[in-house]
């Protein structure tokens, strides 16, 4: 998908969250939706979109939380020595605008990934409404333990996939999350791949690629 143009920021009606929209083809096969992490924005994954397979129509989406000038959050969240300390009644209120967004659009074959908190917010629309993705994708996040309650069951989460990437040497989320939400995959049942890779918190090429295979497997490669 080189020489991918985004769209400017269009605001969609339901859910009042903005996006950025660009597709190679005027008949889309699927779709990707990418979430950015805190103190971000709908544009830092704009580059992502090179790597990706033709035939998907990418929407990059904005955090509701203005966090900075350019800067935006699906939840505030501070660290801790303890970990990460958050507010989960925002990183609920984003995961509900989320599920009314993707309701919102045109039916097509979507899956939903992140970096760091949108990774989070992506295994949470997941793992919460497996009926809106056929997958999603955690890229240096990590799965919410709150979110447990409201978990599918087993007999719905047989539809979804998931793709877990994490840097041996995160110090932003340390390695042990994405080994705690593999195994909570197991778990629940939810098939998976999970890699980890010689990185810090960040996005390496090695990561793409085998993010773009996954995505073609999962999406255009599909019954």
């Amino acid at each position: 998908m080189a020489n991918i143009t985004f769209s400017e920021p269009a605001r969609e009606q339901e859910s009042g969250i903005f996006f950025r929209k660009a597709c190679n083809t005027s008949s889309p096969k699927a779709r990707l939706l990418l979430l950015h992490g805190v103190g971000s924005n709908e544009a830092n994954l704009a580059s992502l979109a090179a790597s990706l397979p033709d035939d998907i129509e990418v929407l990059l989406l904005r955090g509701p939380l203005q966090v900075g000038p350019q800067g935006f959050a699906w939840y505030q969240v501070n660290f801790t020595s303890n970990g990460p300390s958050f507010s989960y009644e925002q990183a609920e209120g984003s995961r509900k605008l989320l599920q009314t967004f993707i309701e919102a659009l045109p039916k097509l074959p979507t899956v939903i990934a992140g970096f760091s908190q949108g990774g989070i917010m992506s295994s949470s629309i997941g793992v919460t409404e497996p009926e809106l993705v056929k997958g999603f994708a955690l890229l240096s996040g990590r799965m919410l333990r709150e979110i447990e309650p409201q978990i599918a069951s087993a007999e719905r989460l047989k539809s979804t996939s998931a793709f877990i990437a994490h840097g041996q040497r995160d110090g932003v989320l340390p390695i042990d999350w994405a080994k705690e939400a593999d195994a909570w995959l197991d778990r629940i049942g939810v098939a998976h791949e999970t890699h980890h890779y010689d990185m810090a918190h960040e996005i390496t090429g090695d990561e793409l690629a085998d993010f773009s295979r996954w995505l073609t497997k999962t999406l255009l490669l599909a019954d």
